[in-house]
């Protein structure tokens, strides 16, 4: 029997998590897990030491208010890891917290340590791999480009795909049935609206987002918009959405996950073109094909620090898989409605400027696994035989 102890800080981060435990069960019927993670994790059997959203926290701003809280639970982490003495540590992407409880175990457990994501040293702070090192003995990379860096660093690293490339996708008889259930006309342009997770990105996103809409109705005036959220700010998305052009359908899923992850599916299918905050959101709009502009902006503070320390000339996901730079952006000071709008009228306008965009994303998803073993399983077997390999050795 395996006993695992889990650490997942954020929603993508619990999606991961629980495909992990899916897979791990199916490899190891008799497996053991603790730890904290969201409601997908918990639906795998896991029983979380506290709510998950204490953590899902981003931004130098942000994090300072709310420090002392973090610290606390660090150290409840780390303390119950040392506690139940598990098989291994594994920490889900959230490295600020993630690492630190690591690095704690380790200070007093031989315990072996896993972390999910790999760090992004090839975007930004490239120190940060050796650092990483110091308390983590495996990672399980998500984009095929990343082991090197790891490996180089002295850890051991599998690309185990995306679980994009897993996620179910809607027909298209489900994208014209969501366009029928919410009165869109077939030939109504579809614009898909994500302003993130977070409250504080939603509470800067939001407001541009609206007045960028505006101007893009005011062109094109059968506009729709559908928003997609989540449901730690799908009241607060409610409000900023409540006046956009577009009569924006909202999609909450706080009284029925699983319909609103159905709806969401569908809305990807049935839309024209989407503008979301930078993320992992983009490589959903890419499984879905659905061109996009993206556009982000952080707390003052934050982006005259983090920006300094970006390496690429690119954020978003499509054009770093894909080494291209076919998917538009607007990013801190460019974040602006107008730059957003004309991008967004010249995707619903003209299709030489969405073709560069749709071969992107195809070849984005080749290259993240498409068609091949679920990532979640393939995530499953690499952290077993790290655990086989460590034994032997």
């Amino acid at each position: 029997m395996t006993r695992l102890f889990f650490i997942a800080g954020e929603p993508s981060g619990d999606a991961l998590g629980a495909a992990l435990i899916a897979g791990l069960k199916e490899l190891d019927p008799g497996l053991e897990v603790h730890g904290v993670g969201g409601p997908l994790m918990q639906a795998e059997g896991l029983e979380s030491l506290f709510p998950m959203d204490e953590l899902s926290v981003m931004g130098i701003a942000e994090v300072l208010p709310r420090y002392a809280a973090l610290m606390r639970r660090i150290k409840e982490c780390a303390a119950e890891v040392v506690r139940l003495s598990p098989d291994a540590l594994v920490t889900i992407d959230s490295p600020d917290f993630c690492l630190r409880v690591a690095r704690r175990v380790k200070a007093q457990s031989p315990v072996r340590t896993v972390h999910y994501v790999a760090p992004t040293v090839w975007a930004w702070r490239p120190g940060r791999a050796a650092r990483m090192a110091e308390a983590i003995d495996q990672v399980l990379a998500l984009f095929p480009f990343e082991p090197p860096y790891m490996e180089a660093a002295g850890m051991r690293c599998d690309f185990v795909g995306h679980p994009v490339v897993a996620q179910p996708r809607a027909s298209d008889q489900e994208a014209r049935a969501f366009r029928d259930r919410h009165g869109i006309a077939a030939d109504a342009p579809l614009c898909l609206v994500l302003p993130g997770s977070r409250a504080g990105e939603v509470d800067r996103l939001a407001p541009v987002f609206g007045t960028a809409l505006q101007t893009v109705a005011s062109q094109h005036p059968g506009l729709r918009v559908v928003v997609p959220t989540t449901a730690g700010v799908a009241e607060r998305v409610a409000g900023l959405t409540a006046a956009w052009p577009g009569a924006p359908v909202l999609i909450d899923p706080r009284a029925d996950g699983t319909a609103a992850a159905a709806a969401k599916r569908a809305a990807f299918a049935a839309a024209d073109l989407a503008l979301a905050a930078s993320g992992t959101v983009s490589l959903e709009l890419a499984a879905s094909e659905t061109p996009m502009v993206i556009a982000y902006d952080m707390n003052w503070l934050s982006r005259q620090i983090i920006w300094r320390m970006v390496r690429l000339d690119t954020v978003t996901l499509v054009n770093i898989v894909s080494e291209t730079r076919a998917v538009p952006e607007f990013l801190g000071e460019a974040c602006q409605p107008g730059p957003i709008a004309a991008a967004l009228c010249l995707l619903l306008e003209d299709p030489a400027y969405r073709a560069p965009q749709i071969e992107a994303m195809r070849v984005t998803m080749d290259r993240l696994g498409q068609g091949g073993e679920a990532p979640g399983r393939r995530a499953a077997r690499a952290v077993l035989d790290g655990l086989a390999t460590a034994r032997r050795n």
